[in-house]
Order: structure tokens, then C-alpha cells, then sequence
């Protein structure tokens, strides 16, 4: 523990080995570990869960997660549960991702959603370094406060950062700011008054009608707003809403049919989710 907060940090190494990929060795500080791997799929892709067992991230907390994928590794990564950001009067709190892929690996980060309580001093990034030919498709979905609560998130401040190399060139990068008191959250323009927002990305092969597949498999998005960019050798889907169940519901379909046409597969849900 530090002297504002828990610092934790988590290093995974991924190997193949014949056809499975095997976690090679891990190492950790303070409050984050990962479970044995589990192999629901005969591709011998490693699904691990990334456990923070004190269940919330308080005020000078940091989170550190390094993940290491060698030549045609192929890992999924999720977390048990919804990651918290608890209200802080001082120090903000952060988490920080970094996710380097050899070649022909393939990885894909998809935790379960995060929430952002009223008051939260909250900064999060995730790199993600590709070769030539690996692929990512990875998820955040965040919650502005607790909506079923009728918890705001007025009094809290947000900043987010996602950056994707390939060979080293900059292929894809965003980022987005909510400085506390800000109106972005009601804003017709940003927010508009929807507290739920999600963000998958998937940096590989593009098939040229992705959109009207993923438009056949989402039917009707219910009360939110779902987009679709195809970018080069990018596809950016985007959820703006007030419900968390709609948005995993809805990521979840995207997943199914980018899986697919990606990465040659079709989606095998983590067996935590069921839980």
C-alpha cells in the first residue's frame, strides 16, 4: 500500500505450446491475480479472469496490468465482476492497460462493465502494441453513476485514453475527458442524458459488409443508440444508452458476428458470465 492508496500490479506471459496457449508465467503486487486458465474452445485459446479480490477502487488507488501474447498466442481476458470506482475527496484513482501481441496472436480483452460512483476521480488507459498480422477485439462499457440507484455522476471527473500500434505506427487512438461539473453528461451533443456507454473495438482483417451483418444481428437496439465504423483494418462499435443489460446484450451479438468474420469462430462466452 502506498501512502494515498493500494498500488497493484499484474504481468501475464502467454505461450503456445502445440496447440494450446499456455499462461508462462505471471507475476503480482498488492490486490490483483488471475485464476488457473480454463479451455472451453478446441482452438486451445486461454480464457483467465483478472481478479482484484477487495472488489472496489478507492481514492490513490492504482491498478497496473501488463499482458504479454507471444507468437500465436491466443488468449481471452474478463474480469468475475463489474469493476468499481469508488467517490474520492482527494487523490483520483487510475488503472492503466497494457496489452503487447506477437505475431499471428490473438487477444481478446473483454472485461465486465465499470462503474464510475458519484464523486469518482477516475483516469483509465489501454495500449494495445500489434504485429503484422495479430489481431484485438476488446470491450469497456461504463456506467456515469448508478442509474438504479438514481445515483449522478455530477460531482465526478472521467478521463479515458485507448491506443493501438501496429509495427510501431499509431492505427487508432481516442480519447475522452469529463472534467467535474461538466455538462457534457446532459448535453444533446455528447451524453444527452444517457449514463451508459460502451466502446468495442476490433483491430484486424475488415470484411467490407461487416456493417449489414452486424445490422442483421442487432435487430432492433432497443432504447439506445448502437454505430458502426469500418475503418482500415479497424471496426469501432459504439453503445450510448441507460441500461448496462441492453449494452452487454448488444456487444455481445457484435462480438459474435466480428468473431466470425475476423478471427474464423464463433464466440464462447467465458463460463464466469453465467455466474
Amino acid at each position: 500500500m502506498s501512502g494515498t492508496g493500494w498500488i497493484g500490479e499484474l504481468e501475464l506471459w502467454f505461450s503456445r505450446t502445440g496447440s494450446t496457449t499456455r499462461l508462462a508465467r505471471r507475476r503480482h503486487i498488492g490486490p490483483l491475480a488471475v485464476q488457473r486458465p480454463f479451455y472451453p474452445e478446441e482452438d486451445g485459446s486461454a480464457h483467465v479472469y483478472l481478479l482484484h479480490p477487495p472488489g472496489g477502487i478507492a481514492g490513490g488507488d492504482r491498478l497496473e496490468i501488463s499482458c504479454h501474447l507471444d507468437d500465436e498466442a491466443r488468449a481471452v481476458l474478463t474480469t468475475p465482476g463489474a469493476t468499481k470506482f469508488y467517490r474520492s475527496d482527494n487523490d483520483g484513482s487510475s488503472q492503466n492497460i497494457k496489452i503487447n501481441l506477437g505475431r499471428s496472436a490473438v487477444c481478446e480483452y473483454l472485461p465486465q462493465e465499470t462503474i464510475l460512483f458519484g464523486g469518482a476521480k477516475v483516469s483509465v488507459s489501454t495500449e494495445i502494441s500489434l504485429q503484422t498480422d495479430s489481431i484485438y477485439l476488446g470491450w469497456e462499457l461504463f456506467s456515469f453513476g448508478r442509474p438504479a440507484a438514481g445515483e449522478d455522476f455530477a460531482k465526478g471527473s472521467f478521463r479515458q485514453r485507448l491506443n493501438i500500434t501496429r509495427d510501431g505506427v499509431p492505427v487508432y487512438y481516442e480519447r475522452f475527458e469529463l472534467p467535474t461539473g461538466a455538462s457534457l453528461l446532459s448535453d444533446a451533443y455528447a451524453l444527452a442524458g444517457r449514463p451508459i456507454m460502451g466502446t468495442m473495438i476490433f483491430a484486424g482483417p475488415v470484411h467490407e459488409n461487416v456493417a449489414e451483418r452486424l445490422q442483421t444481428a442487432l435487430g432492433d437496439v432497443g432504447s439506445g443508440v448502437f454505430s458502426v465504423s469500418a475503418l482500415e483494418r479497424v471496426i469501432v462499435c459504439r453503445y450510448l444508452g441507460t441500461r448496462m443489460s441492453e449494452c452487454k446484450m448488444l456487444f455481445g451479438r457484435a462480438w459474435d458476428v466480428i468473431r466470425e468474420m475476423g478471427i474464423g469462430k464463433r464466440s464462447v462466452a467465458p463460463r464466469i458470465w453465467a455466474t
